[in-house]
């Protein structure tokens, strides 16, 4: 029986990983498709200020908040203003200055190394040599996916710093939220994230002059597949995986999202794709898989000595 609990809670992480990768790789490919006509900041405050007013009716409706302090709403606010809000207005720059999609997640894909060598030690965490082959072997395959990308990009250099400032918000946010013990759910966490991005966009879009949206369908088909699917579904399964598979494990995932975006930049946006980026796809692949495979070797072994130290206590 516990083995067959075991098999399904497999399947439920490895479902929910695949979900994230494809969910989360979506939000690089709406800013690209869907600013043709409309200020990025329009799309932005009109993807999370609907959300944020149903997710704060659930929440409310629902009890989920109940015993959830000033200091849990606080805590949550600072970081979601750089998980979400940061990180999002940053990414949707950097695509809107011409980066091309699979260089952004690119960019955003180094993230694993620099947690593993700056927040790995801050939050105690120790790296093991398999994880570190990985993660090199991981940011060698996203390096190959994108690099037949960067001779035909035409975006200033200087617009390269907007992917650089989103993986370091999403890293500040992530650090954040393993060093405060979090105490609320992940309905109540991400309702505050989108709360408080919604609240820190809308004077902003307002100084630009881009808070008024267009009245067309398309615009609104896009910022609700981005409140559903890069929102809602992609950050609910990145704080979720983040307690579940821990911070080495849902760094790893990250790999995939470039191959994925470019993949699919490919398909939809006619970017790039040669044998090269399938080489690097194959090279994802193996790191991810290393730094998984090492990942669940750490957590058999660490279970293994609680139940070899409870058999010592009670002999």
């Amino acid at each position: 029986m516990s083995k067959q609990i075991g098999v399904l809670r497999l399947g439920v992480t490895v479902g929910a990983a695949v979900a994230f990768v494809v969910t989360w790789s979506s939000g690089f490919l709406v800013p690209a498709i869907a600013v043709v006509d409309v200020s990025p900041l329009t799309l932005l405050v009109w993807r999370f200020v609907p959300l944020a007013v149903i997710l704060i009716v659930i929440v409310v409706s629902s009890g989920a908040a109940r015993g959830v302090t000033r200091a849990d709403v606080r805590r949550q606010s600072l970081i979601g203003l750089f998980a979400q809000f940061g990180y999002c207005t940053a990414v949707y720059a950097a695509i809107a200055s011409g980066v091309a999609t699979g260089t952004t997640a690119l960019i955003d894909a180094v993230q694993p190394l620099i947690v593993a060598v700056l927040v790995g030690p801050l939050l105690g965490l120790k790296v093991r040599g398999a994880q570190w082959a990985g993660l090199v072997v991981g940011a060698g395959g996203v390096l190959l996916v994108v690099c037949s990308q960067l001779d035909d990009s035409v975006a200033h250099p200087a617009a390269y710093l907007w992917p650089a400032l989103a993986m370091g918000c999403l890293i500040v946010g992530t650090f954040l939220q393993r060093r405060s013990e979090p105490r609320t759910g992940t309905l109540v966490t991400l309702t505050i994230h989108v709360t408080v991005t919604a609240v820190a966009l809308v004077p902003l879009a307002a100084v630009f002059g881009a808070l008024v949206p267009p009245a067309s369908v398309s615009f609104w088909l896009a910022t609700g597949f981005a409140a559903a699917f890069p929102t809602l579904a992609a950050y609910g399964l990145y704080w979720w995986l983040l307690r579940r598979v821990g911070i080495t494990a849902l760094n790893a995932l990250l790999f995939l999202i470039a191959p994925t975006t470019a993949l699919a930049g490919a398909l939809l946006l006619g970017e790039p794709l040669t044998i090269v980026t399938l080489f690097g796809f194959a090279l994802c692949g193996a790191g991810v898989a290393a730094v998984l495979v090492s990942e669940a070797r750490a957590g058999s072994e660490a279970r293994g000595g609680v139940s070899m130290t409870a058999v010592s206590v009670r002999e």
